[in-house]
């Protein structure tokens, strides 16, 4: 969770005639930041960026019949709706209620960028027809269709949902304003003929103290990222059957525990390569490396380039 004397500051984008365009909140401390870009697209239907180098962050409860369409396109989220908890990855697609959802947002991997359409159900269009005339769809329909008996829907990565959101990751300045409600429109149709019973992800729900468990063990990894930690280590300290931890570990996190450890120690090298000046040497001691060729070499394979190439291209 983010520390209480987090940093956080807001400003507004402004385009070329000083209208208002885009509305950013940053949290950031020492260890992490969070970052959201807002735009308006239309009464009641906001586009947000959302980027994340942190593992959790409080945000304000939602109030009101305000429905989120989530998209992940890197890393992985957390949703925790009631006393239920479900996990999206790259290409996955969550909807849900945002009064029902936990203002505690967590990110098992310290990592995750996505794309949230926020429809504010009582103040959007009731119907977007007066638009194009071939696009019949209304947000109270899309409530209804995905949350009308339960608090969320989610769905694994689909091409026609890939071929929406993906353009919405590079839209040049100049078009933004137009673009965006050609893709909210787009997606809104979209999803007016998905099949909910076809495409929705079976087993993809969690209880609290299943949850709790794999926490508690991402916990202990972290604590001891200077250190090899195996499978029976864990079972012994937790006093729980090393089987049950993997299942339940992957489940949370999507990735198997040594492809977590070596996750979080290269996205906490590259926050550091990114915002200290420690040298390359020194955080590759911090995390467990005597060598920093053999670091050099993970950091390459978990990030795609050696950390002096990462610090050249990020260094703040």
């Amino acid at each position: 969770m983010l520390e209480k004397n987090c940093k956080n500051e807001c400003k507004i984008k402004m385009t070329d005639d000083g209208d208002k365009y885009g509305f950013v909140n940053e949290i950031s401390e020492k260890d992490g930041r969070f970052c959201t870009t807002t735009y308006t697209v239309f009464c009641g239907i906001e586009l947000i960026y959302n980027d994340a180098h942190t593992m959790s962050v409080e945000t304000k409860a939602s109030r009101g019949n305000i429905i989120e369409i989530n998209h992940c396109r890197e890393g992985r989220m957390e949703c925790h709706y009631r006393d239920e908890f479900c996990y999206v990855a790259p290409g996955d697609l969550v909807i849900g209620r945002a009064e029902e959802k936990s203002p505690a947002t967590y990110f098992p991997l310290s990592h995750y960028h996505g794309i949230t359409v926020r429809i504010d159900v009582d103040r959007a269009p009731g119907c977007l027809s007066c638009l194009l005339d071939d696009v019949n769809v209304r947000p109270q329909m899309i409530a209804e269709k995905f949350c009308g008996e339960k608090s969320c829907f989610i769905a694994r990565s689909n091409p026609s949902v890939e071929h929406i959101f993906s353009e919405l990751y590079s839209v040049p300045e100049e078009i933004k304003k137009g673009y965006f409600k050609i893709k909210v429109l787009e997606l809104f149709l979209f999803l007016s003929v998905l099949d909910t019973g076809k495409d929705e992800i079976e087993n993809s729900v969690y209880s609290a103290s299943q949850v709790s468990l794999a926490k508690q063990v991402s916990e202990y990894l972290t604590e001891n990222m200077d250190k090899r930690v195996t499978l029976e280590q864990i079972s012994r300290h937790f006093h729980v059957s090393g089987t049950h931890i993997k299942n339940i570990f992957k489940g949370v996190y999507g990735v198997s525990l040594y492809a977590y450890t070596r996750a979080i120690k290269m996205e906490s090298a590259a926050y550091m390569l990114e915002y200290t000046d420690r040298t390359v040497m020194d955080i590759a001691g911090e995390h467990g490396y005597d060598n920093s060729s053999k670091f050099a070499r993970a950091f390459r394979e978990v990030k795609g380039m050696t950390p002096s190439e990462y610090r050249t291209e990020n260094k703040k």
